[in-house]
């Protein structure tokens, strides 16, 4: 092979097309929109919660929010495995464009939604509704999205190809960590509460539109398209088609499943308690102003969504394995000294946010790279999302509820523990796996 035609082959390995940089960039915009819908139900939650519950006992009416929360992420696995397989059968393209639509339609609901004192037990049931629809909507999110960006990448940039997953991601929440922190600062304690929690609700709903339009303008992946060309065919008919798209998952590659399921057990509890919850953990048990605690989470979001693309590139070179195990390792040595140093001071929980955040960059910049590296096309986008789902239910949407009930119990001391224990099982499995840099993807 001659120098140029090497040179040609190493060009093509790492530099992204113009129809990959546009899928990162619509799919990333897109993205965005639909986590700033599912974020800012936890920025208000306290302080929406006491409307949708009787009168009496604050904490009780934070706890039934955040277990409404948590029943959110119980839908994900349901939405991952439905809306996974509409994704594998029908396109990335259609999956996206279903899963924006159905997010910002709850969005506008919870912002409509009457009062207890107004329609009594229908209010926390239509809150309830709602957030399962929004929950739905993430499972088929992540799994879809994640395809999308890793299949329209070039070979050597994957993982930063799929760190933009994080990336919009985390500008979601920063969006509706910034929306947050710009009610709460400009309008009085009592229009917060009687419309401002609404307008945010109600925004996120319209920037859904914006997500929906972008999403409809994308092209489809090529490995979608060649796959489907081949389950098509009289010779390719085993995956998805003489057996279901996740009995399929689950029969022929079991490993991958659990080991996708393994993978995410850290990261979605540590990013939960850090890039979504710490707000209000921290306003609820340090009694920071909230608006504080907010501003904290915005400055360290926005590190961590700079630095994301370039720890993508990190992974792209020296591999999956080593970044996952310092984000893992690094949260078991800081887990106690970051829930013992959280006194209310604005600059601790900066500090301890930016800490937190950094290390996050380990687990965010890989798992949609490392979980898209599992599967074959025709299944990837439910591979990738229904035991990520399963995952996050488990472990992230039960995290707020946990760690306030800990709080309130009288038992906050043990919050680091919880944190710890999640991390040395990262340890364990980010040690185990096998290395998937440089694995040809179909």
């Amino acid at each position: 092979m001659s120098e140029l035609t090497v040179n040609e082959a190493s060009v093509h390995q790492t530099k992204l097309s113009s129809r990959g940089r546009k899928a990162i960039i619509a799919g990333s915009i897109g993205n965005t929109v639909e986590w700033v819908d599912w974020s800012v139900y936890t920025t208000f939650s306290s302080v929406f919660a006491h409307h949708f519950f009787p009168a009496g006992n604050a904490i009780a009416a934070l706890l039934g929010t955040l277990a409404i929360f948590a029943v959110g992420f119980i839908m994900r696995p349901v939405g991952a495995a439905v809306l996974g397989a509409y994704a594998d059968r029908h396109g990335r393209k259609k999956g996206l464009v279903l899963t924006i639509g159905l997010m910002a339609c709850a969005s506008l609901v919870i912002g409509l939604i009457p009062t207890f004192d107004a329609i009594g037990v229908a209010a926390p049931l239509l809150l309830l509704l709602a957030r399962m629809a929004q929950g739905f909507s993430a499972g088929g999110e992540f799994g879809s999205s994640s395809a999308f960006l890793i299949e329209s990448a070039a070979p050597q940039r994957r993982a930063f190809a799929g760190s933009w997953q994080q990336v919009s991601v985390g500008a979601g929440i920063l969006i509706a960590s910034g929306l947050g922190t710009i009610i709460t600062s400009t309008l009085s304690k009592n229009d917060i509460d009687a419309w401002g929690w609404r307008a945010a609700f109600i925004i996120c709903a319209l920037l859904g539109v914006v997500g929906l339009w972008l999403r409809s303008s994308v092209e489809e992946t090529e490995s979608f398209t060649k796959a489907k060309a081949a389950t098509e065919s009289a010779a390719l008919q085993s995956i998805g088609q003489r057996r279901g798209i996740v009995a399929s998952m689950f029969v022929d590659h079991p490993r991958a499943t659990l080991r996708v399921f393994g993978v995410t057990i850290a990261g979605t509890l540590l990013y939960y308690m850090w890039a979504s919850y710490m707000p209000t953990y921290a306003a609820v048990s340090t009694h920071i102003p909230l608006n504080q605690a907010l501003f904290a989470n915005f400055i360290a979001i926005l590190i961590f969504l700079v630095l994301l693309p370039f720890a993508g590139l990190l992974s792209d070179k020296i591999g999956r394995k080593p970044t996952m195990t310092a984000f893992a390792g690094g949260f078991l040595i800081f887990a106690w000294p970051a829930f013992h140093f959280l006194n209310g001071s604005f600059v601790s929980l900066l500090i301890i946010e930016i800490i937190g955040i950094v290390l996050l960059l380990g687990y965010s910049a890989n798992c949609a790279v490392i979980m898209a590296e599992q599967f074959p096309a025709a299944l990837r986008a439910t591979g990738i999302g229904l035991p990520y789902a399963l995952a996050v239910a488990i472990f992230g949407g039960t995290a707020p509820y946990i760690t306030t009930w800990l709080n309130a119990s009288g038992l906050g001391g043990w919050v680091w523990l919880y944190c710890a224990i999640a991390a040395a099982i990262g340890v364990a499995v980010y040690l185990t796996m096998p290395e998937t840099k440089g694995k040809k993807l179909d």
